[in-house]
Order: structure tokens, then sequence, then C-alpha cells
């Protein structure tokens, strides 16, 4: 799993009570007088205008106690969430995070979503280094939906408390679990039972979201969903492993490393990146599967048609294809592509380039496309969070941290334990409850979720085809680093929270 175990994932976090400045605060049991002190809430409001529409809202940022049975707490979940005002109950509310897993929300939050962004290159050039603009997000959906960012255990400012150990949280159900009692927790204290519900996330943020969908469909508690946006998917993990004899990778990165080399001048196609993705896609799912599962029993002849044209296809010398015996993952492509010019692509964007220690290496020392960005958004989360929505803490921000061992275990006999796959919870929500959609958002440029992965995962039997709907964007994994595809994002998601 290492090649998809996840480039970044991002979401929105649920937020704590956002009319904790209208109530008393609840009676403390002993556990939450002697263990801990009271969760954190900071409430401001403000003023923007997103999508055309000037509106007030409130910022709610702060903590969720998840407590045992005993009313002891067990963690703390950070959340922000923003309330159009007047409050309208019948208003849609979407819950959003990130993946990893470990990331916190701060990609999708200062990103896309979010009333302030950070302001960093959009044409796949380092951030470099501070001040880094902070600007307003007129692009922001709350327009459309209230928005409730969500940080996990682990992730953000939220962690364990007590002597809770914070490996009680670190597993797709686990973590799943404790996303959908935060989600219960908010309805709650907001009074939004009844409102329409989105759920959404990127990147390992979209496995989360198949499993929280899960958790809370799943149940005879039902938490009805209209909607889930998934935004650079993974779900079927075992498709696209890079483990030997898994041919199925190599068939679900082709057109990845299609679109990439057409960017980049390595081969030559007259059409748009789409018409040549979708070429690559029949080929891919064509002649070269088929070559690929005959193994050593592959004709020559065969075999020479075919890395004449995964030549064509990648960019690369069909004596190079030649001696990786037509199979080339992924790391090796980043560091190949570009070889002759001294430079490197991007796993999460392969729009970025960068410049390795020497040229002679098999794979990168690192992704440009990640340390191309981290530095505008690590700032900016923390300069956001402590001075305009006034949460304080002494606790470090974890953008991307350390959640292991993650439990990948989905429970129900060792089949399900090691061919981690969550898209059949998608096509289970979609037969139970016939108004909920999905909305399926890829950049063409994105190794770590690839496209045609994500197409395959929910084409298999037991998905409603009518009800998902796939959007493309001419950048990588975070699509919204790049102006003209972060507009169109949140147009199209704006189109389908308007739509249900």
């Amino acid at each position: 799993m290492r090649n998809w175990t996840l480039g970044l994932a991002l979401g929105l976090a649920a937020a704590c009570p956002a009319m904790a400045q209208d109530k008393a605060d609840p009676p403390k049991s002993k556990a939450d007088a002697s263990d801990s002190p009271a969760p954190q809430v900071a409430v401001t409001r403000h003023s923007g205008t997103f999508g055309g529409v000037k509106m007030n809202y409130v910022a709610t940022a702060g903590e969720t106690y998840l407590k045992a049975e005993d009313g002891t707490p067990r963690a703390s979940i950070t959340s922000y969430s923003y309330v159009k005002e007047p409050r309208d109950p019948s208003r849609p509310v979407t819950f959003l995070f990130n993946g990893g897993p470990g990331s916190g929300s701060v990609w999708l939050h200062m990103g896309a979503f979010g009333p302030k962004r950070v302001a960093i290159p959009s044409d796949a050039r380092d951030d470099g280094a501070p001040p880094y603009p902070l600007v307003d997000n007129p692009d922001s959906l709350l327009d459309v939906t209230d928005i409730v960012f969500i940080d996990p255990v682990g992730t953000g400012f939220s962690h364990a408390l007590g002597k809770t150990d914070p490996k009680e949280f670190w597993g797709v159900t686990k973590d799943a679990q404790s996303v959908a009692e935060f989600i219960r927790i908010w309805l709650n204290q907001n009074g939004r039972w009844n409102s329409p519900k989105f759920l959404g996330g990127e990147s390992y943020g979209t496995t989360r979201s198949a499993a929280v969908l899960n958790q809370l469909e799943g149940q005879y508690n039902d938490v009805a969903l209209n909607g889930v946006i998934l935004i650079s998917t993974v779900l079927d993990f075992a498709a696209g492993a890079d483990t030997p004899g898994n041919e199925m990778t190599f068939m679900l990165n082709l057109p990845s490393m299609a679109v990439t080399a057409l960017f980049h001048g390595k081969t030559q196609f007259a059409g748009t990146p789409e018409q040549f993705a979708e070429e690559a896609r029949r080929w891919a799912s064509g002649p070269y599967i088929t070559a690929l599962l005959k193994g050593v029993s592959l004709p020559a002849e065969e075999r020479a048609a075919v890395r004449r044209d995964l030549a064509r296809f990648t960019g690369l010398s069909e004596t190079y294809l030649e001696q990786a015996d037509l199979r080339v993952e992924p790391g090796r492509f980043y560091k190949e592509l570009l070889r002759d010019r001294g430079l490197t692509v991007g796993r999460l964007d392969s729009r970025y380039t960068g410049k390795d220690f020497d040229n002679a290496g098999e794979t990168p020392d690192d992704d440009p496309s990640f340390y191309g960005i981290d530095g505008g958004y690590t700032a900016a989360i923390n300069s956001y969070v402590r001075e305009s929505l006034n949460f304080q803490t002494d606790r470090r921000y974890v953008t991307i941290g350390s959640v292991q061992p993650w439990d990948w275990r989905l429970g129900g006999g060792r089949d399900n334990d090691v061919y981690v796959n969550v898209a059949p919870y998608i096509g289970t929500a979609l037969r139970k409850n016939s108004g909920l959609r999905i909305f399926v958002g890829q950049g063409w440029y994105d190794f770590a979720t690839p496209f045609y992965a994500a197409e395959y995962s929910l084409s298999r039997t037991g998905f409603m085809k009518d009800r998902i709907q796939y959007h493309y964007y001419d950048a990588g994994h975070m699509m919204y680093v790049r102006d003209e595809d972060r507009a169109k994002l949140t147009r199209d998601i704006r189109g389908f929270i308007k739509s249900r």
C-alpha cells in the first residue's frame, strides 16, 4: 500500500457548539473536573462575500470531548465551524476533513473551502519563505452550506486525554467511529438533526468518508446523508498496492503517466489531456493489462507492440521499458521522465518539478509538490486560528503527523483484513438511501490517488452509477492550489449541494 497511503488528505472539521455563547456550560461530572479542564471554545463573528453572496457568520473554534460511558473524557477533537447568521436549521451543513491518516484539516480549510485562504503560487512553483498572504476566499461554500472542519484524534490540536491511549482512535474503523460520534454530538448541540447533511474528505479523507458513512448509516440509529464529497479518492488499497504480481496497479497508473508525459512535452498528442486520458484508459484496460496478465508467456511480437505503445503513452524509452519488464512503478517514473533535464516530477502533483542531490538515483529524494506548499499552509493555520479565531493553546498544530500503528483491519474475517477496500460501504449506502449522491473530484496530475483508480473502485458491482458524478481538474492531488481549479471545484460542489 505504500504507493497510496496517502499523499495528503484534507477535509472539513466539525465544530464545537456554535451556540456556546448563548448557553451556560453543562454541569461538569466528577471525571470532567478531576481529569480534564473544560473544553475550550472560542466564538467570533464575521462577515464576507462567498459565491457572490454577502453574509454574516459565526465562527466557532473549539474542543469537543468524546467520553466513556461513565462520563470520563477520552479524547478532545478540535473543530472549526462556520454558521450563517441568522441561523437556519433547514440550511445544509457539511462536515469535512483531510486524510493521511495523520493529516489535519488545514489543507481544505485554508486552501479551498474556508472563509480565508493562504495565497501561494498557482503555477506549480515553490511557496518560498514567509510572509504568506492570508486573503479573503470568495470561493468558500458558505453561501450554500454551513461548514464544519474536523481534526481527528492525533491531528491538528486534537488528542487523547488522561490515560487514554491514542491508539484507541487510530484505525480505519476506530477513527470512523470517533468522527461519527463527534458529528452526532455536534448535531445535538446545534439543533441540526433535520438539516440536509453532507460529508466530505480528501485523500485518506475519502477512505474516512466511506467508513464514517458506514458508521452513520449502517446502524439502526441512522444519521442519513444527502451527499458525500470525495476529493482525490482512494477506496480500494489492494488494487493499487505495489506488490509483486499485482498487475492492476500498472494499469491504473498508466493514464496518469500519460497526461504527465503530455504536460511536460515528453510525448505528442493533438487533443486535450482529457482526450489523451481516455485513449490511455482504453489501451491500459485492453492490450496493456492483457499483456501483463500473460506474464512470462507473453509472445515476443505482442511484447514489442505493447512496448512501443507504452513508450508513446509514458514518454519513456523502449530500452528503459524493456529493462523494467513493461512495468514502471510510479517512483521510478517520477525520476526517469525528466532525467535528461536533471529534474524529477511530483507525486501529489506531477506538474511540479524538483532537483535531487544528483541525477543518478532510481527514485526522487523527495516530493517537490509537497515541499512546494507545506510552509505556507502551516504558517496560515497557526496564524489564523490563534489570531483571527482567538483559539489559544500551547499545543502544536499537527499538519501531518504519525498515527502509527494504524489498524487497517475492517473486521469480518481474514479476507476483509488483508483486502482493504471501503468502496462497498458506499455501494451499500447508495442502495439503502435513495436520496444519497456521490461527488468525485480528481486531478489529472495526481499519483497519490490516481483518477483511473478512483473510477475503477466505484464502478464495481453494486453501485448506482447514475448517482455518482465525476469532475476533473488540471492540477494534482490538491487541485485547489491552482486558482482556476479552486474556482471550478467550488462551483462544481456548490452545484452538487444545491441540486439535492
